[in-house]
């Protein structure tokens, strides 16, 4: 009876610890860890163009801003440890425009997903630039779809 109650009390004690770790466990953020993938899907919509297409200077600034806002990302969160190809397959028939809209649902997803309150000061600089990196690689893929626009 007694070894029953110490043993229950021990499982009781190491359940609160394991959970207390868990919850004060830096950089396990699950909004970032969904940023990452809409980043990287967002890339692949710019970077896998036709193969006849030829990638301007404007798409790869985006690509650019869109692998700073992960690597920023990285930092202030746990590395997921995919990488940049790792990504939901890109629809090959979908035209330039539709690939430019798509990238931007992605990056506003992606901006929403960091842009909640941290409670980590450590990394609150890290955010910022990735949201920074985030909005204007949005800004330049706004350009592009208007540019599209004006193209057909």
């Amino acid at each position: 009876m007694k070894i029953a109650r110490h043993c229950t009390l021990l499982v009781c004690l190491l359940a609160l610890f394991a959970a207390v770790g868990v919850a004060q466990e830096p950089g396990v953020h699950p909004a970032y860890l969904h940023a990452l993938s809409d980043l990287r899907t967002a890339r692949a919509h710019l970077e896998n163009m036709a193969p006849t297409h030829h990638m301007d200077k404007e798409e790869e600034h985006a690509i650019g801003e869109i692998d700073k806002a992960i690597d920023e990302i990285k930092r202030a969160a746990i590395d997921d440890g995919k990488n940049l190809n790792d990504h939901p397959p890109v629809d090959a028939r979908m035209d330039r425009a539709g690939r430019y809209h798509r990238a931007m649902e992605l990056l506003d997803r992606a901006h929403n997903d960091i842009a909640r309150e941290e409670d980590d000061p450590r990394v609150r600089g890290l955010r910022d630039r990735a949201i920074h990196h985030i909005d204007e690689a949005h800004r330049i893929v706004d350009h592009l779809v208007v540019q599209a626009a004006a193209n057909y």
